[in-house]
């Protein structure tokens, strides 16, 4: 097997709130091959974007710290990196693409400079082979006539345009690992499919790995080889994507696709109706809890759950999953 490209292992991020400090992310861990695209799924404030943010060494301090483990990419710890290798590596070895392209472009200049400003700083070009890379770029993310939009400001372009900018932002300097973070938000159905088409063929132009934050079971089936499922700042399952959609294990990520209509036969055909996941998502205050986070919530819910947090259990080479029912019941069946 191939050694990992980017590897983070039992990393925890806390944050100090009005109640005290509490780890918005848990120990953490996964890893990330060469070419890979691995999804982080979940509901909002599972800790997924966070966990993209740890990645570049952008939580905000304070309130924020990595408080616990490490973010290896290609056997360098960007926990431990200084301020100034992190630049380095932000937009060059790992670049991320913004849920939100009009908070993350400035209106104030246009896209061709935002994108020849990446070119300038990483790959040392000039103002004239920035501005011709920046072409390129507009034209490889598939924008009509780019000569003439690489003049446009943001606020002239659509929102299928402007994610497109922030792709060919990203994409500039042939990052290994290219972070997307809901890359499809706030786009009809039709422009959300020509951006994961766009994102796929990239990928293969340029053989970066992808880690796609999403919250859409639907984006994982589409896009996704492996996948992380987030709960309260905890991985509570992972596995290749033919293991968590054909035979999700824990209950949590049965009930997310339970709530995918075009996935729903796929786990539940006895059952053709629309489920939900009851319950509400915990606040920040309660994250760090011993237990299981997800007790509250659960149908099968015991005494241990309430007590102690689950450990990662491998179930086969390629799933892992952290709940105790599953735990205690493989224990009873090896008995």
């Amino acid at each position: 097997m191939a050694e990992p490209l980017l590897s983070v292992s039992n990393l925890t991020v806390e944050f100090t709130i009005r109640g005290g400090v509490v780890p918005v992310i848990d120990d953490l861990s996964f890893d990330l091959g060469p070419g890979e695209t691995l999804s982080l799924v979940g509901e909002s404030g599972c800790g997924k974007s966070m966990t993209a943010l740890a990645i570049l060494g952008l939580i905000p301090s304070p309130p924020g710290v990595i408080s616990a483990g490490s973010v290896t990419l290609q056997g360098e710890d960007l926990v431990q990196a200084t301020d100034a290798r992190l630049r380095e590596i932000r937009g060059n070895e790992v670049s991320m693409v913004f849920q939100e392209p009009m908070t993350s472009l400035n209106p104030v200049y246009t896209v061709g400079e935002q994108i020849a400003e990446t070119l300038r700083r990483h790959q040392g070009l000039t103002r004239h082979q920035a501005r011709v890379q920046a072409i390129q770029m507009i034209d490889a993310v598939q924008i009509p006539l780019p000569d003439r939009r690489v003049d446009d400001y943001p606020h002239q372009l659509s929102g299928g345009m402007r994610q497109r900018i922030m792709i060919a932002m990203a994409l500039a300097c042939q990052p290994k690992i290219l972070i997307a973070d809901e890359p499809t938000t706030a786009l009809d159905v039709t422009v959300q499919a020509q951006i994961f088409d766009l994102m796929q063929n990239l990928q293969h132009e340029t053989g970066a790995a992808i880690i796609l934050i999403t919250h859409d079971m639907g984006s994982v089936a589409e896009m996704a080889e492996r996948v992380v499922v987030m709960y309260a700042g905890r991985k509570i399952e992972d596995g290749q994507v033919e293991d968590i959609l054909l035979r999700p294990q824990h209950p949590y990520t049965r009930g997310l696709i339970a709530c995918v209509p075009h996935l729903l036969g796929k786990v539940t055909a006895d059952r053709p109706y629309l489920e939900e996941v009851p319950g509400m998502v915990p606040p920040l205050s309660d994250f760090g809890f011993d237990g299981c986070m997800f007790a509250p919530r659960c149908d099968l819910v015991r005494d241990v759950c309430w007590q102690e947090k689950p450990h990662d259990t491998k179930l086969t080479d390629t799933q892992s999953v952290a709940c105790w029912e599953l735990v205690t019941g493989n224990e009873s069946a090896n008995v």
